[in-house]
Parts: C-alpha cells; structure tokens; sequence
C-alpha cells in the first residue's frame, strides 16, 4: 500500500486537545449607554438644577433590565456626584450599572465569564485557546484566562489547533 493509498486521519480531532473558545462567552446583550453630555448645557458644562430637573423627566423604564454604561463622551469635567445621581435612578430599574466606556465594559463581563470555568477540569490537558474569531474578544480575556489555566493545564497554546504558539508548557517531573 502506498502512501495515496492510506485513509486521511484527523490527527487534530483525534487528539487530547482540548479547544476554548473565547467568543463562547461573550456577552450574550450589547449595554445601554447612558451618556452625560445629553444633560449639559452645550455639552461641557454641569448645571445643577437643570441636571436634577432633566433627570426627573428621563424615562428611565428603557433601562429595564438592561446593564447600563453611564459615562460622558466629552471631555466636560463631572462632579462625582452626578454619577451617583443617575446611579440612584437606575438602580431600581437596570440589572447592572458600570462607570466605564464599551471596553472596559467588555474587559469585565469576560473576567465574570471566565469565573464560571472550574480549573480543576484542565488538570494535566493540554489547552488550545482559540485565536481567530468573529467577535471582537478584548486581549484582558486572553490573560485572564492564561491566568486562570495556568496553575492546572499540562500546556496552553494560542491559535488553531492545526496551527498553535506554545504559551505554556509544565516542565516534566523527573522521577527518581
């Protein structure tokens, strides 16, 4: 038998890899933004009482159960105040509220995400963690979960598992 006579193996799949994809747990609902500069007079400049007063008007049930990103995206300085403020009309209405832009936002979901894994579970396997994807997975996830795999997995590796960058490898214990 030659060598175009042998059956295809996929040695990949027949492989003890075992694949983590990341976009896995992306978060499943993109945040309301709550943005400051809608409530400034010529969105630079905090006044009180118009602040208070526009607040009170704001339907605040098209936050229902939503997480909420309050942040201002002009560079006004904000008391700290205003950002309680707007915090204490959310609480009773959004399911989670963050002072933080979109990635900052994303770099804390994935970090609650990845609680969930249980790293006992990779003790002594040799971990892929998927590169490519549709999503746009922050880098800290990649660390977090290096982080988290790091202490239990025999290897990690970065990429495909066709086409991986060694990122961990255990030494071998030398028996006696």
């Amino acid at each position: 038998m030659n060598q175009l006579d042998k059956p295809l193996v996929n040695r990949v799949a027949n492989s003890s890899l075992i694949t983590i994809n990341l976009e896995d747990y992306y978060p499943q609902e993109d945040p309301l933004i709550f943005d400051l500069k809608d409530y400034l007079f010529k969105e630079l400049i905090l006044k009180e009482k118009d602040f208070r007063s526009a607040l009170k008007e704001t339907d605040w049930q098209k936050y229902e159960s939503k997480d909420v990103l309050v942040l201002c995206s002009t560079d006004a300085i904000i008391p700290v105040w205003a950002y309680m403020l707007v915090a204490a009309y959310l609480t009773p209405v959004a399911e989670q509220i963050f002072q933080c832009n979109l990635n900052h936002y994303n770099d804390l979901k994935f970090k609650e995400a990845l609680k969930s894994l249980v790293p006992a579970d990779y003790k002594g396997q040799r971990v892929v963690i998927k590169g490519c994807s549709e999503k746009d997975v922050p880098v800290s996830a990649y660390v977090e979960l290096t982080h988290i795999l790091q202490p239990h997995a025999q290897s990690i590796m970065y990429g495909e598992p066709c086409s991986t960058v060694p990122v961990f490898k255990r030494p071998r214990e030398i028996k006696k």
